[in-house]
């Protein structure tokens, strides 16, 4: 007789975590805290599955994906984009947290995306500190611009702001090469990342939090992961524009800040992007094909353990 492939599906929202188990139907609920977590973890781990799947939902399922990890049970993290795209292949429109646990267990059975190395708990808390950054920095951009249109009656208000946002920034930049510096691994990560021409301490930081797979991957698998590997867009003798969609969101928008300052301070990726430009590119599709050079190498230097070598066709 042989041995049942279980699938799992769960559906994590602010207060409950909605779970869907193939090929047997079987599905219940629990609240999404420690007590309602350690329940579900244990009877998934009676059940023994295959594939445990669920969406990155902002955080909310950090918790879950920590236990479960722990438990040594195969949990994927999935995009949410694709799985929305598999509901609507396999017809199925209608969306509730039970619906959306079941489309999860379907999509893992029909599937199967790869169980990716997970973070630990210091990696998760350095993602914490770079999202962090992000959102001071999204904020400091937003007082400025108002600085420069608002009302003197307001100056004061939004300078008071501005300078508390900068200390933040300052702080939450020392406690990220802090973070860093902890760990051997990662400082010697970072440092052979920042060897490269245009990657600074934001990037990589970024990287060895956020992109444990960097170095594991050949480079399509790399590009894919990060959202900078073009699709084909097709249908009989229709030829669209390959785009780039999907991905970890969070490390595109990283990669495309240093790219902008690479294609003016690192040779290779700046020849790169004058050739597409003298080529006829648009500039945004020459930047986004620096952007997945740029990634190669990186994954390549990391691979192989070689520092940056502007001379060599790191493509691995």
């Amino acid at each position: 007789m042989s041995k049942v492939e279980r699938f799992v599906g769960i559906d994590v929202s602010k207060g409950l975590l909605d779970v869907a188990v193939l090929p047997e139907g079987e599905s219940w609920s629990a609240t999404n805290d420690e007590e309602g977590i350690t329940q579900v973890v244990k009877r998934l781990k009676s059940l023994r599955p295959r594939l445990v799947v669920l969406e990155a939902t902002g955080g909310m399922e950090t918790a879950l994906v920590g236990a479960a990890a722990t438990a040594r049970l195969p949990v994927v993290v999935v995009n949410p984009r694709q799985v929305r795209d598999f509901a609507k292949s396999v017809g199925a429109l209608a969306k509730t947290d039970a619906i959306d646990a079941r489309v999860l267990a379907r999509f893992a059975e029909a599937v199967r995306p790869e169980v990716r190395p997970l973070k630990d708990k210091e990696a998760s808390q350095l993602s914490a500190l770079i999202a962090r950054r992000r959102q001071l920095v999204e904020m400091l951009t937003s007082e400025k611009n108002r600085l420069g249109s608002a009302p003197e009656a307001i100056h004061p208000s939004l300078e008071e702001h501005i300078e508390w946002l900068e200390q933040r920034l300052t702080d939450i930049n020392g406690k990220l090469r802090k973070a860093i510096k902890k760990s051997p691994v990662w400082r010697a990560k970072e440092q052979l990342l920042r060897t490269a021409p245009g990657v600074g301490a934001v990037l990589s930081a970024t990287l060895v939090a956020g992109l444990p797979e960097l170095g594991a991957l050949n480079r399509k698998r790399i590009a894919a992961l990060v959202g900078v590997a073009p699709f084909n867009r097709d249908s009989g003798k229709y030829r669209g524009k390959r785009c780039i969609w999907g991905g970890r969101g969070s490390i595109r928008a990283v990669l495309y800040m240093a790219t902008l300052a690479a294609t003016r301070f690192n040779p290779a990726i700046r020849a790169f992007y004058l050739r597409l430009c003298a080529a006829g590119k648009e500039k945004k599709v020459a930047l986004t094909a620096c952007m997945r050079k740029l990634l190669t190498i990186l994954n390549a230097m990391v691979k192989t353990g070689t520092p940056w070598q502007p001379r060599c066709e790191q493509t691995t």
